[in-house]
């Protein structure tokens, strides 16, 4: 008699999520994200020290749980994974009080407030989790991962020249909100809080970066950090490339360029992208044409937080660290402070300068915040700051 077939799998349980803060980057992208994981996720609480926002955004989602403090929730929900989405100051210890209770993590950019608040966090997972994670979702979407994989492979030989430029627009309205702009509670401008996106993305293509020569300002805006900022980044590769962030710029765009020996690949963007974004150039002695070489992938997903959401999903299931965590979740914010310790200090900077004994490791501001802010300001902006 022949053996029956083994019956299929049970799908697995939903993971419990809780959302910690109700904010604009919570109602419009992460709580749509986890309603669309096709029952892999389900939201059992909310967290928000603003007891009316809570109520109202609980209301809308039909969130049962509830809470102004981290703890309790935890303690009451014990949940699979805690989303984070506050001010970037209460990042580390809402983090860390997660791990603790055994909570994997996705928390929003920036990952904490400088490397040995990083360093930190990592102390609090495990050897196979729970792991933190954060929110990178550029590096994610058809046209990044079908070039990541060509890169992987040596499709396009190797990388030469980069351009990775964040020219975004914030009015002064904008840094009203008493976090913003101040070296305590967000740890930078732009290129801790906006460009470092880009560069998430870039460090994911193109692999770590060796030294860096940065200047920065603040310009136009009344904010304690610099409102742009621009640096010359190697990388271990032996590419070179020129990185531009700015709250400045009426046409926003965010646009990064890479030229392979046998390619240049470019992505034009503002917040999120699909393959009509990027551009694919073959070298004149290459492929003809874009039709007849390895481009455009051929699916077409966008970058999302929902496309982030499942990848992390995925990882928990298998047990295993998720993209954009450990050393592939620091890269990007180990640039950033070593882009303000060369422009603070006027020197070059190389990667592993940035240890434990060196201030900057400690703060992006370095030593003294007010002096920080002293030296990024431009004469004419002195009445801003």
């Amino acid at each position: 008699m022949a053996t029956p077939p083994a019956p299929p799998p049970s799908p697995a349980p939903p993971r419990r999520v809780a959302v910690v803060g109700c904010g604009g980057i919570s109602r419009g992208s992460h709580l749509p994200a986890l309603a669309d994981q096709h029952g892999r996720a389900r939201l059992v609480a909310l967290v928000d020290l603003d007891a009316a926002l809570l109520e109202t955004t609980a209301d809308e989602w039909g969130v049962p749980g509830r809470y102004t403090g981290v703890a309790d929730m935890l303690c009451a929900e014990s949940p699979d994974l805690v989303v984070v989405c506050t001010p970037p100051a209460a990042h580390k210890d809402t983090v860390i009080a997660s791990l603790d209770a055994g909570a994997w993590v996705w928390c929003e950019k920036p990952p904490a407030l400088s490397l040995a608040e990083y360093d930190q966090v990592r102390a609090h997972e495990g050897e196979r989790g729970p792991f933190a994670s954060y929110v990178f979702q550029q590096r994610f979407g058809s046209g990044a991962e079908h070039l990541r994989s060509l890169v992987e492979r040596g499709v396009l030989g190797r990388p030469l020249v980069g351009v990775c430029n964040t020219l975004w627009y914030r009015d002064e309205a904008y840094f009203e909100a008493p976090w913003r702009g101040r070296w305590d509670t967000e740890g930078g401008g732009p290129s801790m809080g906006h460009g470092i996106h880009q560069m998430d993305l870039m460090f994911s293509l193109l692999g770590d970066w060796s030294e860096v020569t940065a200047v920065m300002s603040t310009t136009a805006r009344a904010t304690r950090t610099e409102d742009v900022s621009m640096a010359i980044v190697r990388l271990e590769s032996g590419a070179t490339v020129s990185v531009v962030n700015s709250l400045l710029s009426p046409r926003e765009t965010s646009y990064l360029r890479f030229d392979f020996e046998h390619a240049t690949v470019e992505l034009e963007h503002l917040y999120g992208h699909d393959n009509s974004h990027w551009r694919w150039t073959p070298a004149p002695d290459g492929e003809p044409s874009p039709g007849t070489g390895p481009w455009p992938p051929p699916a077409d997903r966008p970058s999302s937080h929902r496309r982030q959401l499942a990848a992390l999903l995925d990882a928990m299931d298998r047990g295993q660290r998720p993209p954009a965590s450990g050393h592939d979740g620091r890269r990007a914010l180990e640039l950033v402070a070593g882009m303000y310790r060369s422009a603070l200090t006027g020197t070059t900077v190389r990667r592993s300068e940035l240890t434990p004994d060196d201030p900057f490791y400690h703060a992006m501001y370095g030593a003294d915040p007010t002096a920080a802010t002293a030296a990024l300001t431009r004469p004419e902006a002195t009445a801003h700051v």
